[in-house]
């Protein structure tokens, strides 16, 4: 199956979707150079979750915040925690690309549906839990 139809599955299969513990999700593909499939969740709709496939993985990605909303005087400190964090947090990982922090996790491109409900569920109470322990870290609005 090519990285396109597995995209297109994901979209149909997970529209409407709700995880093991009652999230229900609603998807729309974002065409483009590199096709995404924008995950919303119920409840959660200010983290929507971007899913790419390519001949390798399955990527799901949440922005989280930008430099401009970090504390400055607690950058590095924020830096420390979200590298010790990497490891213990189940499926998931921080990144940064330009000045966006993301929490994302992976999967085989041959992974099936349930598969990926798994880790949007668990990227998505991931990411609440960032949120909230790293608000510390951010400049309030």
């Amino acid at each position: 199956m090519s990285s396109q139809d597995k995209l297109k599955t994901l979209a149909a299969g997970l529209n409407g979707a709700k995880t093991e513990h009652g999230l229900k999700l609603s998807t729309e593909v974002m065409p483009g150079e590199v096709d995404v499939l924008i995950i919303t969740v119920e409840d959660r709709e200010e983290f929507p979750i971007y899913l790419t496939v390519d001949d390798g993985q399955v990527l799901c990605i949440t922005h989280l915040w930008t430099e401009n909303e970090v504390r400055k005087d607690r950058r590095m400190e924020m830096l420390d925690a979200m590298l010790t964090l990497n490891i213990p947090m189940p499926l998931s990982a921080f990144s940064k690309v330009s000045s966006q922090y993301l929490i994302y996790g992976a999967l085989s491109n041959q992974c099936s549906q349930s598969e990926v409900l798994e880790e949007l569920e668990v990227l998505s109470n991931n990411t609440l839990t960032a949120v909230e322990e790293f608000s510390e870290f951010l400049i309030k609005k």
